[in-house]
């Protein structure tokens, strides 16, 4: 079986799509004799000359890992630990720090801090470039080495030097290692009749999780008049808990674009694939936001794309990722793997969002109130792109209550100003309606 990926990249995480693709058909390739052999005699010669002895496998590996980084940046050679780890994480519980990264221009750079994991209770944040790990300088690493020297043992530190954007010095953030059990779906009441779900990565349960959680929140408001979904800092996953998720939203009955949620395109029989909503809306209505930001990434923006493009939902925020491709892991032998770029995907209306974003409807910048002593992590993000990696791919409510939920609006601005103005847009769209 061959597993579609929807998740950033290689990483101290690794989110998969298990989803059965049609068997590729291979044509018969010409063998170029020529480069072979000039391959093997750079072998012989390194075998031969090098100052010091190199293994054949390594020398082999080290070629494929050469080989599929010059294609894009989301696509790699997976050795049997990796190829575990992509097939465990995917239920939601790995060891590590709980980060989203790539390597750029030789460093570490953080795509997203996972929800309630090491990483982000400790402070790191998306754009971070991690230059340290401990007293290592990471410049020179491999990504895979990098990522070898911060996984390790559950409650051993790890110190790591970040260079954040309008931070005039190093920071030294100190992250305690953990196992990572991530709870993807989180949901809460924001003011009486309005409510949130936070959704941090898309897992093999993020689809019925959601599901309980509406029903949870309908029970508790009486009813629910309108719902912010929380997408921000998500780097994406399994492309049927997307596609679940979206349908979540959507009367099917009552859909264009043939009640399509995403499409993908590719060169081999089989990457070409409609998936369609099907089912009832389980918000019967109710109006949508649906927050966004630069580490939203891939199946956030397919769940975005899909309920912008059939007007379901108002998009908020600050333009996303903007990762359009599809990854299909390939078994070797060895226990090992391929993570191949195969196909790009596309919204219900067509539009490709590769290197490009889904962009809000709504422009919320990540606006924080600031005291007179400004805190080392009070800055917003660096705003890192699929554009920014080096090969990427082109193509009025209860009166009597006024001076309460005044206080906890303001409470809700100074802590989080994006989600404020999500629920003043709800309670107008709601008014409206």
């Amino acid at each position: 079986m061959h597993a579609h990926i929807l998740g950033l990249c290689f990483a101290l995480t690794l989110t998969a799509a298990h989803v059965q693709a049609a068997e590729p058909t291979k044509q018969p390739a010409k063998v170029p004799v020529e480069q072979l052999q000039q391959f093997t005699s750079v072998i012989d010669n390194i075998k031969s000359y090098y100052v010091n002895p190199v293994q054949d496998d390594a020398l082999i590996e080290n070629a494929i890992r050469g080989m599929i980084a010059g294609l894009d940046p989301h696509s790699s050679y997976l050795d049997k630990e990796e190829y575990n780890d992509l097939k465990v994480s995917t239920s939601g519980k790995f060891g590590g720090l709980g980060i989203e990264v790539s390597l750029e221009d030789g460093f570490v750079r953080v795509i997203s801090p996972i929800d309630d994991t090491p990483a982000q209770k400790a402070g790191v944040k998306t754009g971070d470039l991690i230059i340290k790990l401990d007293d290592t300088p990471v410049k020179g690493l491999t990504l895979k080495r990098a990522v070898e020297m911060m996984r390790g043992k559950a409650g051993d530190p790890i110190v790591l030097t970040i260079l954040r954007k309008d931070v005039n010095k190093p920071l030294k953030i100190t992250v305690v290692r953990d196992i990572i059990q991530v709870k993807s779906v989180k949901q809460e009441m924001l003011t009486p009749g309005f409510a949130v779900i936070r959704i941090s990565q898309f897992q093999e349960k993020t689809g019925p999780n959601v599901k309980d959680a509406i029903r949870q929140l309908q029970k508790e408001a009486h009813p629910l008049k309108g719902l912010v979904l929380d997408l921000r800092n998500n780097p994406g996953g399994i492309l049927d808990a997307s596609v679940e998720v979206a349908s979540q939203f959507l009367d099917s009955d009552k859909l264009k674009y043939d009640r399509v949620v995403v499409y993908t395109k590719g060169r081999i029989p089989g990457a070409d694939i409609k998936e369609r909503a099907a089912g009832k809306d389980e918000l019967q209505g109710a109006p949508l936001v649906v927050l966004v930001n630069g580490g939203s990434a891939s199946a956030s923006e397919i769940v975005a794309g899909a309920l912008q493009d059939h007007h379901r939902a108002v998009i908020m925020g600050t333009t996303s990722f903007g990762k359009g491709s599809v990854q299909t892991v390939l078994p070797l032998k060895g226990d090992s793997g391929l993570k191949l770029t195969t196909a790009l995907y596309y919204t219900p209306s067509g539009r490709s969002i590769q290197a490009t974003g889904i962009v809000p409807d709504v422009t919320v910048d990540e606006l924080k109130f600031k005291s007179s002593k400004v805190a080392d992590d009070d800055f917003s993000d660096f705003g890192l792109k699929e554009s920014d990696l080096k090969g990427h791919l082109s193509v009025k409510e209860n009166e009597g209550k006024t001076a309460e939920a005044d206080t906890d609006a303001g409470k809700l601005a100074s802590k989080d100003y994006q989600m404020n103005e999500a629920l003043n847009l709800l309670k107008a769209m709601a008014a409206l309606q």
